[in-house]
Parts: structure tokens; sequence; C-alpha cells
């Protein structure tokens, strides 16, 4: 007689480690690589404007070279973007696009630790009398303010000439970053909000101040809907349109531009005419349509590091990253 099979013995599974939680005290140990980080980017700050600028050009062809990852990302982007340049012209936008990023973080440096009467030599500023206009409305003004690589100087030059302007943040992951993130953006500003905090942004444009809002990174498709950006359909955030909708408050277009000779150039355009319409796709695309003047003026200084066309219209379409 052939025995029976045994019953395959199955061999018990182990439980997951659990992830530790960070600390809650910023300064345990566990943050000192953080501090080490953002002292050294301290020291930078006593450089020469230009000397920063040469520094953040190497540092952007290194990281270029190194981070294979964010290559691809800032490649695939570039090609769906710029689809019609041929591949010469695009790989040569990809390592400007990595010097400016470079430059962007450094200059985050100067506008988080630099007195504004050090800048004032730096930068020019227009279209302050466009939000002086929308104001007259007594329903706060909410400035629009794309992802620039000059985001953060963007940010410090607008606190120099706005004493009520509430910048809006995404909370950072690391908590000692994010302290001396907001130790450092709340220097010359009302004070920084959450951006997800709406009951906030609201209570500040009823009280008839300034906010911003950064309507252009992919989130999927919640509070989005699909609209054309750089000839591509993507994923576009309404809550522009809702924010004004819900405060009546006009929209003012903000846009940064790094200059030749180490220099920044701020532009307020007049408030948004008819919006928001009441047609999320149209707002959605009027608001793209805003960023992609600017970016064709200077594709490199448009923030190309995050993956801005990851969901697609069909759900059952590969990522292009």
């Amino acid at each position: 007689m052939s025995k029976k099979p045994q019953p395959t013995q199955l061999k018990p599974m182990r439980p997951k480690k659990k992830k530790k939680k960070p600390p809650h005290n910023i300064y345990h140990p566990y943050y000192w690589p953080t501090w080490l980080g953002l002292g050294a980017m301290r020291l930078l700050t006593l450089l020469p404007v230009a000397a920063l600028g040469r520094l953040g050009d190497g540092l952007g062809m290194l990281l270029w070279a190194l981070v294979s990852k964010r290559r691809h990302i800032v490649r695939t982007n570039i090609e769906l973007a710029f689809a019609d340049w041929p591949t010469k012209k695009q790989r040569e936008l990809e390592r400007r696009h990595f010097r400016s990023a470079s430059r962007g973080m450094l200059e985050g440096a100067l506008a988080w630790w630099t007195p504004g009467d050090k800048l004032s030599p730096y930068y020019t500023i227009k279209g302050l009398e466009n939000l002086e206009k929308a104001r007259r409305y007594g329903r706060g003004v909410i400035l629009l303010m794309p992802h620039y690589t000059s985001m953060e100087m963007c940010g410090k030059i607008i606190g120099l000439h706005v004493a009520d302007f509430y910048p809006t943040y995404k909370p950072a992951k690391d908590a000692a970053f994010n302290a001396a993130m907001l130790k450092a953006r709340s220097t010359g500003v009302a004070k920084p909000i959450a951006s997800e905090n709406m009951r906030a942004v609201l209570k500040v444009l009823k009280d008839n101040h300034v906010v911003s809002y950064s309507p252009d990174q992919d989130f999927g498709r919640e509070s989005s809907v699909f609209a054309p950006f750089m000839g591509v359909q993507t994923s576009t955030l309404t809550v522009t349109a809702r924010i004004a909708r819900a405060s009546a408050a006009p929209v003012v277009p903000l846009h940064c531009q790094r200059l030749a000779g180490n220099r920044w150039h701020v532009r307020l355009d007049p408030p948004l005419a008819d919006f928001p319409s009441g047609d999320d796709h149209k707002d959605a695309a009027s608001i793209n349509a805003i960023i992609e003047e600017q970016v064709r003026r200077a594709p490199e200084q448009y923030l190309w590091l995050h993956r801005r066309f990851k969901t697609r219209p069909d759900p059952t379409e590969p990522s292009p990253y």
C-alpha cells in the first residue's frame, strides 16, 4: 500500500517589525544630521551671492550625474512637456534644470537667513499695484504661486513688500527641518499657514489679508480634474477655484524669474477676470495656461523634479515614470 502524502507543514509567519516613530524631541540625536545640514546651509549664506550661484551650478551637475532616479523623472517630464524639441535640446534643458534647482536650494538659505536690506540690490518687483487693486474689493487676495525653483526667494521678496502676507506651506516629514523651516519662513511675514488648513486660509481672506497658494502638483484624482498643461492632459487641483468661490477673493498670478547676474525679478499680474467661472475644467485650464506662459519664458526654472504627469486620465494607462 502506498503511503498517504503527509500535509505540508507551514512555517509560522514572523510578525512584521513595526517602524519606530521618530522622537518628538527635535534635539534628539536622531535629528543631529538634519541640524548639521541646516548649519552648513546657514554658513553658506556668508558667501557672496555670485559665489553661491556658481556653487549651485556645480552642485547641480554633480546631482545630475549621481541621482539617476531624479534624473529619470526630470527627463520624462521634459520629454512629455517639450515633445517637439530634438533630443539634444531636451538633454541640455535637463542639465540646466539641475543647475537651476540647486541654485534654488542655496537661494532658499539666503531667503531664510539673510536680512532683507542685504537682498534688496539683487531683485526687482513689478505689479504691486495689481495686488492693491485686488485688495480694494475687501475680500483678501489669493496669490497664485507656482512651483518655480526660485519659489523660496519669491516668498521672501513678497514678505518684504506685503506686511500682511500669509504664505501657505506643506509640512515637512522631518520634525527638526519642519521646525527650522517654520521659524525661518515666519520672519518678515504675518504667519505661515499649512496648505491643508482651509479654515485658517478662509479666515485670513475674510480679514482682507493676502495668502499664497500653489496648485501645480499631482496629488492624484481627489479634488482634481484633467486640464491641458504643456500639451499634456494633467491632473490639476481645483482648490484654487474653490477657495476663490468660498471667499470671493480675487486671484493674482505671482511669478519669480532668476535673471543673469544673480538677480531675481518678481512679477504680479492683474487679477484673473471671470474666475472662478463655475466650471472646474475651465478654471483649471486657465490656471495651467498662466503657469505655462511663464514656463516657456524660463523652462529650466520650473520644478520638473516632481512627477507632474504621474496620474493619467485613463486609470489603466501605465505611469510614464
